[in-house]
Parts: structure tokens; C-alpha cells; sequence
């Protein structure tokens, strides 16, 4: 799990040894050299992280807390290569280890997101809206949005009836495999739904 303190510690001593310039060029995120800090957008929301130090502000300028939000903001930063949006869809199944995690992946994130959404579509509807996502074509109801910068997720549902359960998927753009790992991935759906919940209100 990359949600704790010790975890968000480690990866800012690797910050340490990153130039910020080219972290910018790689993860397309504005580097402001006197200030020293990035400026990052996450699920619609502005944060600055400032260098080397690793410290995150949201837009308030008030330091955050939230521990698998830093943590993963970082290693976007540090492992970025640089690859834009392929507009080309993968599954978790596609991402390096998935195939050995999708079980745990499928119970934390997809059915997370059809017991959050799955009896209630107009308040997914609500959230994306906020978010300015862009509705696809997949299943009943999905939505392709902004997670970070250049990484997007698309979300699917799928309505029940008296033959099935209410079905649903999570579809990430092909480039999210040069910035994340399979953990990451599954992160990244946690901090996008906990987000979700609240826009959605």
C-alpha cells in the first residue's frame, strides 16, 4: 500500500535527487524556479509541491494530510516518461502484476464504484459534470476524466435487472503504464472515487 507516512517519506528522499526541470519536461507540469515549486491538477483541484523539500500545498496554500494523495502526486512526478494520452483504452488486466492483483483490484475499485453509483447514476452524473469530464459510449453510463495532468480514467456502469447485478468497470488511458505500477493504479481509483463521493453531494 502506498497510503502511509512511511511510504510518502520515502519517496521525498527521492525527489531529492530529481532535477526539476526535467521532471517538468517528463510529466508536463509547471515547474516555477523561483518560487521552486510544481504546480499539479488532481480530480479538478490545484496543488503545489514544493522543491526539494516534497511538501504539499492544496490551493489555499495550506500544507494537506492526505497521505495516499502526496504519495502518489509524487511519484507521478518522479517516474513521468513523458508520454502523452494514447486515447487508447487498457484494463487493469493490461497493467504489469494486474493479472495477479485483479482480484483485490476488482473488489476495492469496481465494485467500489458500483455500490457507490451503481443505484444512483445521476449522482455520478453530478460529480464528472464538476470535473468536466467527457461522456463515452461504454456500457449505461461512463465517463472518461482527469485524474492527474496527462493521466485519464474512464469509468463504466452497467444497470441491473432481474437476470443481473448491477455491473461495472474502470478503463485507464494506455499511457498510464509509463507513470504507475499496478499498486499505483489501484490507488489512483481509490483517491479518484473518495473524490467522487464528495463532488457527488
Amino acid at each position: 500500500m502506498s497510503d502511509t507516512p512511511m511510504h510518502y517519506e520515502f519517496i521525498r528522499t527521492k525527489l531529492i535527487d530529481c532535477d526539476p526541470v526535467e521532471i517538468s519536461r517528463k510529466s508536463g507540469t509547471a515547474y516555477d524556479s523561483q518560487k521552486q515549486e510544481f504546480r499539479v491538477f488532481l480530480m479538478g483541484r490545484t496543488y503545489f509541491v514544493s522543491y526539494p523539500s516534497g511538501k504539499i500545498c492544496d490551493s489555499n496554500r495550506s500544507e494537506i494530510t492526505n497521505f495516499p494523495v502526496m504519495t502518489l502526486i509524487l511519484r507521478y512526478l518522479i517516474h513521468a516518461k513523458s508520454t502523452p494520452p494514447t486515447q487508447r483504452n487498457i484494463t487493469y488486466q493490461e497493467v504489469s502484476g494486474g493479472q495477479v492483483y485483479y482480484r483485490n483490484f476488482y473488489g476495492r475499485c469496481i465494485m467500489r464504484l458500483a455500490r457507490m453509483f451503481g443505484k444512483d447514476f445521476s449522482a455520478l452524473e453530478r460529480a464528472m459534470q464538476k470535473l468536466n469530464a467527457v461522456k463515452t459510449t461504454h456500457g449505461d453510463l461512463s465517463y472518461r476524466f482527469q485524474f492527474i495532468n496527462n493521466i485519464y480514467v474512464t469509468f463504466i456502469l452497467w444497470n441491473g435487472d432481474e437476470e443481473f447485478d448491477m455491473g461495472a468497470n474502470i478503463l485507464f488511458d494506455a499511457n498510464t503504464l509509463d507513470y504507475f505500477n499496478a499498486e499505483d493504479h489501484a490507488v489512483v481509483c481509490d483517491i479518484a472515487l473518495s473524490f467522487l463521493k464528495e463532488l457527488a453531494k
